[in-house]
């Protein structure tokens, strides 16, 4: 039993919604604070795409409750639009009812197309929305819900023209409890390479990425003939899985594999001395918690040019490199080279990825909203009696 505004409170579970999914970037922030709600005796349900990258991904934590909701992208097209307003409907009636039924106390979305129909039933039954952008460039869902939330969670250093200080978080990505920095020889072990390979790992987020995976094949023989294996996620039914072992001139093998999708990326991320990788927030929030160096390729189609921001505010921090997609052919394999082979660069950016670390984000969000939550019933209850003082 504590004290709040000099009435006695006591802890009551919130009943909380996440509509996060349609990307690995949007649904892991969700299961990290899911699993923070968890640990704190509260209850949630994560609203998620009916996309193979969810329904993967979920089936990993059994403890959590997931709810494949309706939703499409807005696609240009008069088919598209149709398709998209479709969807939202849908989404908006399942929402709903499942927040009517299941008295929830408060919903929160992570952007993505999978967030609008459960805000705008949240904003109808008169839930608080807490919004969670992980870029540092606000999409169009997360700018709409964002102007309605009690809170809106932002990267460090970043506003919202439009949306008043006081309700904006500077607070981070949520990851994922089991996604924890792993000593490098136990890594190394774990995938198959000694301790003593120098180990390039190549990725393009949970899509893929078609240029990087062309990088990498078409500069194989040159990076194997430096004595540097190779790890490289390619992308759901982007290239074939393989391993490749290969010689070089010196006498000395290195292994090459390519694996289609892992769930595992802090064995992946940890035994690595190098990364190069696309620029999204959980990525980048990845290579930070393993303190791992890389060389950040945005990719140049993404919305509102987000990554290019989310690399450029990592190398600002002195934290990684960036090395722009249309430079790839002619930069990138020097680049590489100078930092796998630049011990002391190596250590100076692994100390600056230390200093920018936000800790455990999904407790700080999670702590947050109850704490709001707390405050307004609060304050409910204060009205309630003043109410039958003057009655």
């Amino acid at each position: 039993m504590g004290k709040s505004g000099g009435f006695a409170t006591e802890r009551v579970m919130k009943r909380i919604v996440i509509a996060c999914g349609g990307t690995g970037g949007h649904l892991t922030p969700g299961i990290a604070l899911s699993q923070s709600l968890y640990e704190q005796g509260d209850e949630s349900w994560l609203f998620i795409s009916k996309k193979v990258v969810d329904s993967r991904l979920s089936r990993k934590y059994s403890m959590l409750q997931f709810v494949p909701m309706p939703g499409a992208a807005l696609v240009r097209t008069p088919i598209g639009v149709l398709r998209f307003l479709r969807e939202f409907w849908l989404s908006f009636l399942k929402a709903y009812s499942f927040c009517r039924k299941k008295e929830i106390n408060a919903i929160v979305v992570f952007g993505g197309f999978t967030s609008l129909g459960p805000a705008m039933a949240a904003r109808w039954l008169g839930i608080p929305v807490f919004t969670h952008e992980a870029n540092r460039a606000v999409g169009k869902a997360v700018r709409f819900v964002g102007r309605h939330s009690k809170r809106l969670y932002l990267p460090e250093g970043m506003h919202v023209e439009g949306i008043s200080s006081e309700i904006v978080r500077n607070i981070g990505y949520p990851l994922r409890q089991d996604f924890r920095r792993i000593p490098r020889e136990r890594a190394r072990k774990h995938l198959g390479y000694s301790n003593s390979e120098r180990l390039l790992v190549v990725l393009g987020g949970s899509q893929g990425a078609s240029a990087l995976n062309q990088w990498l094949k078409d500069n194989l023989e040159t990076i194997s003939e430096e004595g540097i294996s190779t790890y490289c996620i390619t992308g759901l039914n982007k290239e074939s899985p393989g391993v490749l072992s290969l010689g070089n001139s010196h006498g000395n093998q290195v292994t090459c594999k390519f694996v289609s999708f892992c769930d595992e990326m802090n064995y992946v991320l940890s035994a690595a001395d190098l990364v190069v990788s696309r620029a999204g927030a959980g990525s980048i929030a990845e290579i930070i918690c393993c303190r791992v160096p890389s060389i950040l390729v945005p990719y140049p189609y993404a919305a509102e040019n987000h990554q290019q921001k989310n690399a450029s505010y990592l190398e600002s921090k002195g934290a990684g490199l960036v090395c722009m997609q249309e430079k790839i052919d002619s930069e990138l394999i020097n680049e590489v080279r100078e930092m796998m082979f630049n011990e002391e660069l190596r250590a100076m950016i692994r100390r600056n990825l230390f200093a920018i670390d936000s800790g455990d984000v999904g407790s700080k969000i999670a702590h947050d909203i109850k704490e709001y939550l707390a405050v307004e019933s609060s304050r409910e209850t204060k009205r309630v009696r003043l109410l039958k003082v003057f009655a």
